[in-house]
């Protein structure tokens, strides 16, 4: 997988998880349609998203493109940790 491809499975997930917590964002989406991610500022993505997506369009799927206008910095889930420095590591 190249990173672009890890990148858009990446963004698939985001969009996932907006659609939940917006579904009226989904209503603007029609069944069975193809998807063109966008993220703004980054027109090397952009470019390899449409490519992909002229590859694999026709006439019986609609395509749609999602702007990602503004995209927070990745953070992690963890609440809390501990860290602990060991010499030797016990099985």
């Amino acid at each position: 997988m190249n990173a672009f491809e890890r990148k858009n499975t990446a963004l698939i997930k985001e969009l996932n998880r907006y659609i939940r917590e917006h579904p009226e964002c989904a209503e603007q989406i029609p069944d069975e349609a193809i998807l063109v991610l966008q993220i703004e500022g980054d027109s090397d993505f952009n470019v390899w998203a449409r490519g992909l997506a002229d590859s694999r369009s026709s006439e019986e799927y609609p395509v749609v493109l999602v702007k990602i206008t503004k995209l927070a910095p990745l953070r992690s889930r963890i609440e809390q940790l501990e860290v602990e420095r060991v010499t030797q590591v016990g099985l």
